[in-house]
């Protein structure tokens, strides 16, 4: 059995991810943002240690990392799955609100890696997961902050597994599709005021996600189950991703930039420098 350290476990997926890791007879540490979400995760059974954590405090990041490794005596798995959704057109995004976003979904997630890591190091093994989306791979007018976050984290975390694949720490990138969580409904921060211009394109993101919220492909639950299935697995992947939306949506950009490689293949090679003289 593994030791898990997962943030936000409060609801949605990360609820899921604990739950299924607790099923599974793993211990968990879940981060929360009250002393009642502690309280009601840690009645899930005695494997499930509540804390309370600001991912954005980074001074408590690393006071949490160490208190779940001294609590579990070594931590195997550490998920970052803490994060926040946002719609709005770039032009219309307030840089506060940007900010703000990347604070919890980049420099969160990268402060508990940084934290997580001397301690995986010395045991040379370890694994992380980073729960992103199928918006950090694919671009969707309307989600560009969000995606933009999502993309630095994939980035992170794919070359994060080049640095310490050889010190035996896994990392896996998980990027799910739509889920029926509340993420389309409460928890959907976004921008304001907005801009008429954009009512046709951009807005249509928020509009989809709210119209559709309950009918979305995936099953959190089942997600979970996925993700403990890859992760636990003898080579588990760098890349994961959940839904058939999230395939299709990937399939489709990979494509299209297949297509823009292929057609400005002559640019591409028209920029060699002449040969260096002997």
């Amino acid at each position: 059995m593994g030791n898990w350290f997962i943030t936000g476990v409060s609801t949605g997926l990360g609820r899921e991810i604990a739950q299924a890791a607790l099923g599974a007879g793993h211990t968990v540490v879940g981060t929360v943002r009250s002393a009642e979400a502690a309280t009601a995760f840690e009645s899930l059974g005695e494997k499930a240690i509540g804390m309370v954590l600001d991912v954005t405090d980074t001074a408590a990041v690393a006071a949490a990392v160490h208190e779940a490794e001294a609590r579990t005596g070594g931590l195997h798995f550490v998920v970052n799955n803490a994060g926040l959704g946002y719609t709005g057109a770039i032009e219309e995004t307030p840089l506060a609100d940007a900010r703000a976003l990347f604070e919890v979904n980049v420099w969160g997630a990268l402060a508990v890696i940084q934290a997580a890591l001397p301690y995986l190091r010395a045991r040379r093994a370890g694994h992380i997961v980073n729960i992103g989306s199928i918006s950090g791979l694919a671009c969707w007018n309307g989600t560009g902050i969000y995606g933009a976050s999502k993309f630095a984290l994939d980035c992170i975390g794919r070359t994060l597994a080049q640095e310490v694949g050889p010190l035996g720490i896994r990392v896996t990138n998980v990027a799910p599709g739509g889920m029926r969580t509340e993420f389309a409904a409460a928890r959907l921060l976004g921008a304001e005021p907005t801009i008429s211009d954009y009512a046709a394109s951009a807005h249509m993101a928020r509009e989809v996600l709210t119209a559709h919220h309950g009918e979305e492909p995936s099953d959190p639950a089942k997600a979970a189950q996925a993700i403990l299935t890859a992760v636990t697995s003898p080579e588990p992947p760098l890349v994961l991703l959940l839904g058939s939306d999230a395939a299709s949506y990937a399939a489709r950009e990979m494509a299209m930039l297949q297509d823009q490689f292929t057609t400005w293949e002559h640019l591409t090679a028209s920029v060699g420098a002449a040969p260096l003289a002997k």
